[in-house]
């Protein structure tokens, strides 16, 4: 498996975030397919999922992670074809704040964008925590006009463990934008090459590496949970 990716250590990043992810790549430390939603302490955590534009359907990783991992919340849009900010960012909100639990968040494509739209949101009142986000093949709104209303990307680090894992051919953003947006973010980035925007079409239906991923961020949740 490490063979297949890069991983790429941004200044911002912290490096313990970072070496955690490395060790997970390298398949030191591997979610196993019984992982139900705990971190690797045994707390528990509410991993919320993030689609982007048009869903996930049934074979996507993101629905099959979610019928797997006990207790996650999926977020709901009201338009998944014609996506506006104000009601995304909202039904994130949402989702975090209900949370029983430190939330991981699992995002796709526009779901990544709208997520981070959501913790800035989330900064300025009291919310649920978080102590993670996995953001995968984000989005670009600038290259489409249909996801104008979601710029500017917020640029601001977050306050807690995240990687962006994204492909150099994705059709939906430049690699070189996805690795900004993990730079601004602090986040580990994971470059996956030949991955297309890393959903079903492009062959990605339970996806392992993502799988791994993921249990690298609840490897952190116990001690980086924050606030928004």
């Amino acid at each position: 498996m490490s063979g297949a990716c890069l991983v790429t250590l941004n200044p911002s990043t912290p490096p313990r975030h970072a070496a955690i992810a490395a060790a997970h790549l390298n398949g030191q430390h591997l979610v196993q397919p019984g992982w139900r939603g705990e971190a690797e302490t045994g707390a528990p955590v509410s991993v919320v999922i993030v689609p982007g534009w048009r869903n996930s359907g049934p074979g996507h990783w993101q629905s099959l992670w979610a019928a797997r991992i006990a207790g996650a919340v999926r977020v709901e849009q009201e338009d998944w074809l014609q996506p506006h900010r104000s009601p995304w960012v909202a039904s994130v909100e949402e989702a975090i704040a209900a949370a029983p639990h430190p939330v991981i968040l699992v995002a796709h494509s526009l779901g990544c964008i709208a997520s981070v739209h959501a913790v800035e949101q989330l900064r300025s009142k009291p919310a649920g925590s978080i102590a993670g986000a996995l953001f995968v093949a984000p989005a670009d709104p600038e290259r489409r006009a249909l996801f104008e209303d979601f710029t500017p990307v917020p640029a601001n680090p977050l306050p807690f463990a995240s990687i962006v894992a994204a492909s150099s051919n994705d059709p939906y953003c430049p690699i070189r934008m996805a690795s900004a947006y993990a730079k601004s973010w602090g986040s580990t980035f994971v470059r996956v090459p030949s991955a297309g925007h890393i959903n079903v079409e492009s062959g990605h239906g339970e996806w392992p590496l993502g799988w791994a991923l993921l249990g690298a961020l609840a490897a952190l949740a116990p001690v980086q949970a924050h606030s928004a």
